[in-house]
């Protein structure tokens, strides 16, 4: 009897929930420091997110050799294209977890005030929970799943919820007031938004991953990646401009904790502390999570003889014991070179390198859809479509880049060209008959 697979509306939920995680718990405080005018950067984001989103389907529908966004960039770009998408998209989930350590550090600072004291405890809080959740992932994958299908929930649900129920609390005086507190451009406040509002869809790239398990692939993947990136940003969209209609600007900048702040604010502290506390575990399971796949990301590449093999060596319940605990060293020194007394903006620097490091991969393994189209020999129809939406991504991912400023893109550069000092270094290993004999009088 055949498995039964997923439905559209199941991938469609699943593509939503994937993405939401725990992106979104910081990012209020974070937007308000530049002003409402920020809230703009989401319709453009959005749109952007859901073009790539779309053509990451497209390419694992057409691609469906293992490797996810590296193999791509390798059916256009070569075997040195593979090893630096996957060593940048490594880093840009190391980095990414040391974000959401951060933001879940925020969420438990009303509960254990010294961790707001200043920049050594906040860097503590941090650092255990790093290596809280690597520690936790030796009980393999599937305790880690388990786990992090229920404590998403705990961001999810507030967040959606406020989307709905916070509007009988809305004053549209108070977002009128926090508009443009800074009197900046609205273009020069939407640029430096953009790396912000990326970061609550980083991780659309996994949508396509599960097309072999979908009903219909062809047709219900891209449809998932578009309704699903566009379920998400509607709840992005409106959790944050109401959440600005709430608590006055200046507050809001200043909360380490906004969700959880505006709640109190709505009803009670206790509230308050509830969704807090809901933030906390949901952004400890999350990062369980994430440090499982960072640690499986490293593993891929590790079996193609491109990472060190200690990342490979797994125990018997499936953990990649050796890879979890290097990366945890490898997080806290992240940790260490952004220490910052406040977390938003230690969140706000991290964001933004994580998002360089990440349109990079997204820029290389997107630009593989003509090849991939012409492999698979579509329809010129397909093809004229996929074109479109294609040139959509592009734009955007330069876009974002640029936004991300000069200090994430010079460090993003300057992780890349370590990634092609390191891949010279293991070149050889790629070379087909590198032990032939080498005949003499033979150029």
């Amino acid at each position: 009897m055949a498995a039964k697979k997923m439905s559209l509306m199941g991938l469609t939920t699943l593509v939503a929930v994937n993405m939401m995680g725990s992106g979104i718990i910081l990012l209020p405080s974070s937007m308000a420091q530049l002003g409402a005018v920020s809230l703009l950067s989401w319709v453009i984001t959005a749109i952007g997110s859901m073009a790539i989103a779309y053509c990451f389907a497209q390419c694992g529908v057409y691609c469906t050799r293992p490797g996810g966004m590296s193999a791509y960039t390798e059916e256009a770009h070569g075997k040195s294209a593979f090893f630096l998408c996957s060593y940048l998209y490594f880093l840009s989930l190391a980095i990414g977890n040391v974000a959401i350590a951060i933001s879940a550090v925020g969420y438990l600072t009303p509960f254990l005030p010294w961790l707001g004291s200043g920049a050594i405890p906040l860097f503590v809080g941090t650092v255990g929970l790093i290596w809280l959740t690597s520690l936790a992932n030796f009980g393999g994958p599937k305790v880690t799943g388990q786990i992090g299908s229920v404590t998403v929930w705990g961001v999810i649900i507030p967040v959606a919820g406020l989307s709905v129920v916070g509007w009988f609390w809305f004053d549209p005086a108070i977002l009128e007031a926090a508009w443009n507190p800074n009197e900046l451009p609205t273009s020069q406040v939407i640029a430096q938004s953009i790396p912000l509002t990326l970061w609550a869809f980083l991780g659309m790239e996994s949508a396509a991953q599960n097309s072999e398990a979908v009903e219909n692939p062809k047709r219900n993947v891209p449809l998932a990646c578009l309704l699903g990136t566009f379920g998400a940003a509607v709840v992005y969209i409106l959790s944050t401009t109401v959440i600005q209609g709430i608590v006055p600007n200046a507050e809001l900048a200043s909360s380490s904790a906004p969700f959880a702040y505006v709640y109190a604010q709505m009803f009670n502290p206790l509230v308050g502390n509830i969704i807090m506390a809901l933030a906390v575990i949901a952004c400890v399971g999350s990062l369980l999570g994430w440090q499982f796949t960072l640690a499986q990301t490293a593993k891929v590449t590790a079996d193609q003889r491109m990472f060190p093999r200690l990342f490979s060596r797994t125990t018997l319940l499936g953990a990649p014991l050796a890879g979890l605990l290097a990366n945890a060293v490898l997080q806290t020194l992240m940790a260490l070179s952004t220490i910052s007394p406040n977390a938003s903006e230690q969140f706000s620097k991290l964001v933004n390198l994580a998002a360089v490091t990440n349109i990079i991969p997204y820029i290389t393994s997107l630009s593989a859809l003509l090849i991939i189209m012409q492999k698979a020999g579509v329809s010129r129809s397909v093809h004229n479509r996929n074109v479109f939406a294609l040139l959509i991504a592009m734009g955007y991912s330069f876009y974002a880049l640029y936004a991300s400023g000069t200090e994430a893109v010079f460090g993003g550069m300057l992780v890349t060209a370590v990634g092609y000092l390191l891949f010279g270094y293991i070149a050889d290993r790629m070379l087909e008959n590198r032990d032939a004999p080498v005949q003499e009088g033979r150029p």
